[in-house]
């Protein structure tokens, strides 16, 4: 493991994207719906709930998550253009896993030409490296990702990498090494808290040691057995903040709100089994969604006041 006065006089060293909030600004965050929460009901019906959910745009999903991206591919770009005009609604995220991150080129292109910002994607390398294996892991990684950083930066579109399980990166360490080496201002960290869920008491001290300008984005999702496997309703919702799963968010915001965090953040959850609709109705799934949204936005006002 790295010396943490060296990290931190790295990380000070690094030149990234400066935060776009001033000091004095109220904190608060920029939520963008998951289209995948949906399943694969079709996009006229998704889209009018970006705004009911309190949402500033939209993340496209394909699948097994949801379809809506082969659906854009089915009534092609101008018509789904139209759709995002007719609703009021921004294109903010692309999520591709099936992607990976040396497969993006025509997805940034599209997302620059429909005014997207951003790509979720996972990571490619060996699983879950610890200590100086993540190290090399991390390094190798970025050399790899050279040239697609450069095209996301002359298009500016932001690749963020989701910190998942079994994946390179997934160990805090890992984490850190990727604060450490990331040179990019067009890569950073999709923070998956769920992902984390073995180290759920470092997940603050981890937000505060990577700083707003690795984190991009943030899921607000937590671990539960009803992610993997058929459970009940009840206990698979408990993904969700605040319904009932046991995480306390309140560290959480306080250490976004320390980091005068900038991105944006998505509640999110998945169903089992994947592809389906959280809940049977467009109605249900975004009042769930405003549920959590009240929930995260109490933790705000109880560590902030």
């Amino acid at each position: 493991m790295f010396p943490r006065r060296t990290f931190l006089k790295t990380l000070a060293a690094t030149t990234l994207v400066p935060s776009l909030r001033a000091a004095s600004d109220p904190f608060r965050f920029r939520y963008v719906l998951a289209s995948a929460l949906y399943g694969e009901m079709p996009l006229e019906t998704i889209l009018p709930e970006v705004a009911k959910a309190g949402c500033s745009a939209i993340d496209i999903w394909g699948k097994v998550h949801g379809n809506q991206r082969e659906q854009i591919t089915e009534m092609g770009d101008d018509a789904f253009a139209a759709l995002l005009t007719k609703y009021g609604v921004k294109l903010g995220v692309s999520t591709r896993y099936p992607l990976g991150p040396f497969r993006l080129q025509e997805e940034m292109a599209w997302v620059k030409k429909l005014g997207g910002k951003m790509i979720v994607v996972g990571i490619s390398g060996p699983k879950n490296p610890e200590g100086a294996e993540a190290k090399a892991a991390i390094q190798k990684f970025f050399e790899d990702m050279k040239p697609h950083a450069e095209k996301a930066g002359e298009l500016g579109v932001t690749i963020a990498i989701e910190n998942h399980g079994n994946s390179t990166l997934s160990h805090p360490d890992s984490l850190r090494y990727f604060a450490e080496f990331n040179r990019s201002q067009a890569l950073g960290i999709a923070f998956a808290p769920h992902h984390l869920h073995q180290w759920s008491e470092q997940i603050p001290a981890l937000i505060r040691d990577l700083g707003a300008k690795q984190l991009p984005f943030v899921y607000f999702q937590e671990h539960s057995e009803g992610s993997q496997k058929k459970m009940p309703k009840e206990i698979e919702l408990q993904q969700l903040p605040g319904f009932g799963g046991g995480l306390d968010y309140r560290p959480i915001v306080k250490a976004l709100s320390d980091i005068r965090f900038t991105g944006e953040v998505e509640i999110f959850m998945h169903p089992t089994p994947r592809g389906v609709p959280i809940l049977p109705t467009a109605a249900e799934i975004t009042a769930a969604v405003n549920k959590s949204r009240t929930y995260i936005e109490k933790c705000i006002a109880e560590v902030l006041s």
